[in-house]
């Protein structure tokens, strides 16, 4: 295998995404181009550890290089830290995040890989595909809102293009990238179910190109993923709920970038973007196609409650009682999780 060895995060913190787990870990193990290894972090639930653990106790070494490693999540509960506790274990020159429930195509790592090859690069995402559990999209649900359920979203560059911010589910950094701008930020992202859900990859990457000016990140719609969409997501309740926490999320960043950097591509997102998709429903629905209507009816739900979101977060921030911290994250070679180190 020539070019930088990559590992695979993947976070976990339900059994009840048991075979969705086992299906990720598999898509990765298939790849074209191998990966160095797989590292299994667990959300603070031991039960689901120790089960990995002995789901993957035959792969800790092998000869084929197809390692899978189990790890506790070494930092408070929640998605950003379990990401640096994989980042703080992986041997990798480069570390690659996959979702739990998503499933990687054969070729995703090798187009990775490949932008790798310029040095300026320090990180690549991808395109995520959602597999929504009812097997077809809701009539009412607009694609220019498929970040609601963790998927690449209509208005995103197509091809290989550079752009401010990879999306987290389906993304890789050079690990040099984290000793220069930190880890992800904790208290910024998900935890569980709980509110603000997300922006933690992006206040990560405009920190980045602030510690390294130099920085050319990427995303290349031929890696790819899909993501499985449950059952619950499909509803309007959700998507109301998901916008309204992403201003949360999204005040946040701006207070702590700044709302020119932080707000830099919503600017054009909501200006051209979703006018542009609101105009396509109302037409649908003059001639009368499924959805239209409700199509344009949730962007304009979902501009309104983000924003009802971000003047919330933004007098929270004010106020001080909103908060994230950005941990270092050690480089380790660990034979286990009690080396993991990542440093608030």
């Amino acid at each position: 295998m020539s070019g930088p060895g990559i590992s695979v995060v993947i976070c976990a913190y339900t059994e009840d995404r048991w075979e969705d787990i086992l299906a990720a870990v598999s898509s990765v193990r298939a790849q074209s181009r191998p990966a160095l290894e797989t590292l299994l972090v667990v959300d603070h639930n031991e039960t689901l550890r120790e089960r990995l653990a002995q789901e993957y106790k035959e792969y800790k070494e092998t000869s084929d290089g197809a390692v899978v490693r189990v790890l506790a999540n070494a930092g408070p509960r929640g998605l950003s830290a379990g990401r640096n506790t994989g980042i703080a274990a992986a041997r990798g020159e480069i570390v690659a995040f996959l979702d739990d429930d998503a499933v990687a195509e054969r070729d995703w790592l090798r187009h990775f890989a490949e932008a790798y090859t310029d040095p300026r690069v320090m990180a690549v995402g991808g395109r995520t595909v959602p597999v929504w559990a009812s097997g077809r999209r809701p009539d009412w649900f607009p694609e220019e809102f498929d970040w609601v359920v963790g998927c690449t979203y209509r208005g995103l560059p197509r091809g290989r293009v550079r752009v401010r911010n990879v999306l987290g589910g389906n993304a890789s950094f050079r690990r040099t990238a984290f000793d220069a701008a930190g880890g992800f930020a904790t208290g910024i992202g998900r935890d569980g179910d709980k509110r603000p859900l997300g922006c933690e990859e992006t206040e990560l990457c405009i920190r980045l190109s602030r510690a390294r000016p130099d920085a050319v990140l990427l995303i290349d719609d031929r890696a790819v993923i899909h993501h499985r969409v449950p059952e619950v997501r499909e509803h309007f309740r959700y998507f109301r709920t998901r916008t309204y926490a992403e201003g949360l999320s999204k005040a946040l960043v701006a207070r702590s970038v700044g709302a020119g950097k932080g707000l830099e591509s919503e600017r054009r997102y909501t200006s051209r973007v979703l006018p542009a998709g609101v105009a396509r429903g109302l037409r649908d629905a003059l001639l009368a196609r499924p959805g239209g209507a409700g199509r344009a009816g949730a962007i304009v739900a979902g501009v309104v409650t983000a924003a009802g979101g971000y003047a919330v977060g933004s007098v929270r921030a004010r106020r001080g009682g909103a908060t994230f911290s950005v941990p270092e994250v050690d480089a380790a070679q660990p034979s286990g999780p009690a080396e993991v180190r990542v440093r608030e």
